[in-house]
């Protein structure tokens, strides 16, 4: 991002960045500031699920880009985009590989939604994981110091807290497995014996055998051929291709 911001800005002009699921808006921060020394930006549009971290944001945002305009829109990307208004010629942000958490037809049916939000002259901004050497992606989600696997265990620590659920994370460990054909990566949480689970929030019993699995999310990486084809399906045309030196993550731009 900090490579390529200035020439992103200079290809799209935008008086308005859309982010979708914009969290603390960190990367964004690097193209606002390319856009605002460009003399273009006038609206940043924040869209989260959270309304609380997007009000954090929103107020280090004036801090730090005084005169900037900013209008935060509450909702779920997956359902929710028909919400957002229009201010002007805008540049669509989508980053942090966030996509790659869509299984396809999620995938598509998002890539049709953003392009449903782009008028001649705006643009959509989406960030990738691109596909690497399958020994290095497992070990990233099943990493030595236990942090991918802290994540993935505080899925039921959440469903205990959020739905009133009975899981023990300590009857379960964590695996990740790389699918070759799908080109991602299964988060998966592994019984160590036979057990039964209460979710009344959910009006669910779930049984688990001993070793049964539970796949609780998947990462999928892209390769450029891969992200053209998913684009034209969705009605966009790749207009520019991002990378590192070494080709490992990828930033590429859109339009209708």
């Amino acid at each position: 991002m900090r490579t390529f911001a200035g020439d992103i800005v200079q290809r799209t002009c935008p008086s308005v960045i859309l982010e979708l699921g914009a969290g603390a808006s960190t990367k964004t921060r690097i193209l606002i500031d390319a856009a605002r020394r460009a003399g273009s930006l006038e609206r940043f549009v924040p869209f989260d699920v959270s309304d609380g971290i997007v009000q954090r944001a929103a107020r280090e945002l004036l801090r730090e880009f005084p005169g900037l305009a900013i209008h935060a829109v509450i909702g779920d990307f997956g359902e929710h985009l028909d919400r957002i208004p229009r201010f002007g010629r805008q540049l669509v942000v989508f980053l942090g590989s966030t996509i790659g958490n869509f299984f396809p037809p999620q995938r598509q049916a998002f890539l049709r939604a953003v392009r449903h939000l782009l008028h001649p002259g705006d643009a959509f901004l989406l960030g990738l994981d691109l596909v690497k050497d399958r020994g290095e992606l497992v070990a990233a989600y099943d990493d030595a110091q236990g942090v991918t696997a802290a994540f993935n265990l505080n899925v039921l620590s959440v469903i205990n807290r959020e739905l009133d659920g009975d899981f023990d994370p300590g009857a379960f460990s964590h695996v990740a497995r790389y699918d070759e054909e799908q080109h991602w990566i299964e988060m998966i949480l592994q019984s160590h014996h036979g057990q039964t689970v209460h979710i009344p929030g959910a009006d669910m019993t779930v049984e688990f055998d001993e070793g049964e699995q539970l796949r609780t999310e998947i990462s999928a990486k892209f390769t450029r051929q891969r992200v053209q084809e998913a684009f034209a399906e969705a009605g966009l045309r790749m207009d520019a291709w991002y990378t590192d030196e070494r080709e490992r993550f990828a930033l590429t731009l859109a339009s209708a």
